[in-house]
């Protein structure tokens, strides 16, 4: 999940600090949450923050499949 959010903040060209902003949470927490290889480090409830304020950005977050986890951009319709 770690490696996803840094993938998906990436994906909309967000900085982490903008991301921090909008999840409430602190840059250094973020950028350990993105360090994180699996799941992501850190509080539940600060790893929720940081995904819903980049599905509002537009990700969809790809749970683990037979080809792995991914993020990708939702339609825009």
């Amino acid at each position: 999940m770690g490696r996803q959010i840094a993938a998906a903040r990436a994906l909309v060209g967000l900085s982490q600090a903008e991301v921090a902003a909008r999840a409430n949470i602190s840059v250094p927490t973020l950028k350990r949450m993105e360090a994180s290889e699996g799941p992501a480090s850190g509080m539940a409830n600060n790893v929720a923050a940081v995904m819903h304020a980049l599905e509002a950005s537009g990700v969809l977050f790809i749970e683990q499949d037979c080809n792995g986890p991914g993020v990708r951009l939702k339609d825009r319709k």
